[in-house]
């Protein structure tokens, strides 16, 4: 069978959307809407936490980005996008991986939520300034990586820049977030942007949504 990747719209399972757009593969994307656990109910029966991203390709079925970008690094090779263990750079790669998910990315969904996503009650201004601060510290270290390379990790685009890549991607839609941004982090970005693959991601990720029967309003 052909991988499936269930997707919502600049989510974090554009990484492994992007990641499977550099390797070439042949796939298979449902775009669902957001949070596809409200607006679409059967998705509950696919991935029961009712999270994105969600991907199957019949021998793996799994639910984290950082991870699915790393299982197609290692089951879709050799490729240049991954670090091998007897490269000096391979527990940089790793770390980068795993920080861009667990570090980066997890304080900007408490700003999102609490800044923009719940109803006005419930907004939490003092939470989402707390996690913004977070982020903008834990972005200090990309910052310093970048003033001195191109890329993340071995010299070269791997999956720790597509994954590092989604979490300044996402800060650069958040009004919130974006001021956190510096100018190296922007350069490379732009750099990730007009890559043809992130670009064919982009393109793809604009297919007509997967709604449930009656929701006139999915998002």
């Amino acid at each position: 069978m052909k991988p499936t990747l269930y997707h919502c719209r600049n989510a974090r399972s554009f990484r492994p959307l992007w990641a499977m757009e550099e390797l070439g593969m042949e796939y298979d994307l449902v775009v669902l809407p957001f949070p596809p656990r409200v607006h679409y109910k059967p998705y509950l029966e696919i991935n029961p936490l009712g999270t994105i991203p969600f991907f199957d390709d019949g021998k793996a079925k799994m639910s984290e980005s950082t991870g699915i970008c790393h299982y197609l690094a290692e089951t879709q090779g050799p490729t240049e996008l991954a670090v091998r263990p007897d490269e000096a750079a391979y527990g940089e790669y790793l770390n980068w991986m795993y920080f861009s998910d667990a570090t980066l990315t997890f304080p900007q969904t408490l700003v999102l939520r609490y800044e923009m996503l719940e109803k006005k009650p419930r907004r939490q201004p003092q939470v989402a300034d707390d996690y913004r601060m977070w982020f903008s510290g834990r972005l200090r270290v990309v910052d310093r990586k970048l003033e001195h390379a191109m890329w993340m990790a071995a010299d070269r685009f791997t999956m720790a820049d597509i994954a590092i890549g989604y979490g300044l991607l996402l800060a650069s839609v958040l009004p919130p977030l974006e001021p956190c941004l510096t100018p190296t982090c922007k350069e490379y970005l732009n750099r990730l942007k007009a890559r043809p693959a992130f670009k064919r991601a982009q393109d793809r990720q604009k297919q007509d949504l997967v709604v449930e029967v009656g929701d006139n309003n999915p998002i």
